[in-house]
């Protein structure tokens, strides 16, 4: 049991590091849109809360260690400290966060609540991750909030509206094989 969960953490860390391949550039200060955070969101949703987040924190601790796993193919602490390394972190706080709504996958799961839970669980996971990136994005280019707003959260709306249907879909056909192998 222990094995099997860990391979899926592992899964979803090297789904989450192979999304920063396809990004493409939207706002400014070369912020990306990318696959990585519809990602991070669909491993809490698929794994839980703690199996998420150790999913992402891999993704994390492997660009830190300089592996090209960050937006474009780039890693390292420079990379981090940048303006918008605070949208990496996110990436544990998403996965966290949509992971304790979502919860662990059940065998039996289905119907509307359980649709409910994975939209309200994605929703708050995509919103969670943008907290520590407006903040430190603030901080580290002294630019005001509206500023910040404009630069590194509307223009991403509409991508990331699309990404969180897939996220919901892909959770409500992925949780029920998740579970065959992680339920006691």
């Amino acid at each position: 049991m222990k094995t099997t969960r860990f391979v899926f953490i592992v899964l979803f860390a090297a789904l989450i590091c192979a999304g920063c391949f396809i990004a493409v550039p939207v706002g400014a200060f070369g912020i990306p849109l990318v696959l990585q955070n519809m990602f991070a969101v669909l491993a809490g949703c698929i794994l839980g809360g703690a199996g998420g987040f150790f999913a992402s924190l891999i993704f994390v601790a492997s660009g830190m260690l300089g592996l090209p796993v960050f937006s474009g193919g780039r890693g390292g602490i420079a990379h981090v400290l940048g303006p918008t390394g605070g949208f990496i972190f996110g990436y544990t706080l998403a996965s966290l966060a949509s992971g304790l709504i979502a919860q662990k996958p059940q065998v039996n799961e289905k119907g509307r609540i359980m649709l409910v839970r994975l939209a309200l669980a994605s929703a708050i996971g995509f919103t969670v991750l943008y907290v520590p990136g407006v903040l430190y994005f603030m901080l580290a280019t002294k630019r005001t909030f509206n500023a910040t707003m404009s630069a590194c959260v509307f223009p991403f709306i509409p991508g990331d509206a699309i990404k969180l249907v897939l996220t919901v879909l892909l959770s409500v056909k992925l949780r029920p094989i998740a579970a065959r192998y992680l339920e006691k």
